[in-house]
């Protein structure tokens, strides 16, 4: 059975990347799909300091005509060459409600890349979802005062590219997040797939760095004059740049030709600006997640 590109974490970045499946070609007409469900333990939203255990639905869905869904993402492979992978991009950047919890997938599959949050980068496919957040006590909330940040529909593209049968170098480039529609976020990795631990046991290793702009920077972790005022926090108007670095391992296990098990693991460390966002608690975030998924 073929493994999967990572997550259902939009793992650990709040902002979750869109993550790719590997090309792999299909006969004319045909269909790959993949249901599931899982739970994922990480930060409440990128740098806090509360750690959240949620259930997730997990779905994919991909064509031979290259058409794929993978969470919140959803994209199209334009390349003819083994090589190669782009394409065009959709994905949802879940945003932050006003409880400071992260809407998502917790970075697995939110703005993590085609690679990672990704959500997110622990195997050969994405499978992630969305699942209905319990109510927040306001009150114990270190954001409390802040705004909400909507969840929005990102667009851009995803471009990959195989040194080897087994590494890839993995990116991709998505524009919309935050309120004001402006955030542009980059994604960049590289990872090692498929490693054959023992016979229905495969392990992929990645890990990369995510670059965002001003714009996203200061939504996600600045503080205008408004949200000042609301949570006493001073003003802080972060600038674009280097957002993150992360590392991630992906296990999965094929219990049959219909069922696979994927777990992982991805460490996430703020960098630059964000890093030093007064709205961090801890800039080093870990996620771990398993799930179960059937093959129909």
């Amino acid at each position: 059975m073929k493994t999967f590109f990572a997550f259902f974490l939009s793992c650990a970045s709040a902002a979750a990347a869109a993550q790719t499946p590997t090309t792999n070609p299909m006969p004319d007409g045909s269909f790959d799909r993949y249901i599931g469900v899982g739970v994922v333990a990480a930060q409440a939203y990128q740098g806090a300091g509360e750690r959240r255990v949620r259930a997730r639905p997990l779905l994919q869905f991909e064509t031979s005509q290259g058409i794929f869904i993978s969470g919140m993402s959803a994209g199209m492979h334009l390349s003819k060459q083994r090589a190669w992978e782009y394409g065009p991009l959709l994905a949802i950047d879940p945003g932050r409600d006003a409880g400071g919890v992260n809407n998502g997938a917790d970075g697995v599959g939110s703005s993590a890349g085609a690679i990672g949050d990704t959500v997110y980068g622990f195997g050969v496919r994405q499978i992630s979802g969305i699942a209905p957040e319990a109510e927040t006590d306001l009150s114990a909330n270190p954001l409390a005062g802040l705004a909400e940040i909507k969840p929005r529909l990102q667009g851009g593209v995803f471009l990959n590219y195989y040194l080897s049968p087994d590494v890839r170098l993995v990116s991709t480039l998505l524009y919309g997040a935050g309120n004001d529609h402006n955030g542009l976020i980059a994604n960049m990795g590289v990872q090692r797939t498929a490693i054959e631990l023992a016979p229905h046991h495969r392990l992929t290793l990645s890990a990369g760095v995510t670059l965002v702009n001003g714009a996203h920077n200061r939504s996600f972790f600045g503080i205008n004059d408004d949200d000042a005022l609301a949570s006493g926090f001073a003003p802080y108007a972060p600038r674009g740049g280097v957002r993150d670095a992360w590392l991630g391992a992906g296990w999965n296990w094929s219990l049959s030709p219909a069922w696979v098990l994927a777990s992982g693991a991805r460490l996430t460390l703020l960098k630059g600006d964000a890093r030093h966002s007064p709205l961090v608690q801890r800039a080093a975030g870990f996620t771990v997640h398993t799930g179960l998924a059937y093959r129909f």
